[in-house]
């Protein structure tokens, strides 16, 4: 999946974060929401305006950053 044509940066948008196109949805918000429990289907209905699509290209676009490895190290805990 493609996930450049979906997920995006606009410094006029929360801040420059990564949203989904044409909304103000980020993705942080998306990880968020299954973190605590939520599923596809939840999603879709408390967020009409988005598609499956869209949820599995934040997906594609976190799977990216991984593999450029554009996150933050886990730290060992004592």
């Amino acid at each position: 999946m493609n996930w450049r044509n979906t997920i995006v940066c606009d410094t006029n948008v929360l801040l420059g974060k990564p949203i989904i196109k044409g909304t103000r949805i980020s993705v942080e918000l998306i990880l968020e929401l299954f973190t605590n429990g939520w599923d596809e289907k939840m999603i879709l209905e408390s967020y009409p305006a988005l598609t499956s699509n869209q949820i599995k290209a934040v997906f594609a676009y976190l799977k990216d950053c991984i593999v450029e490895e554009m996150y933050f190290p886990i730290k060992k805990s004592a």
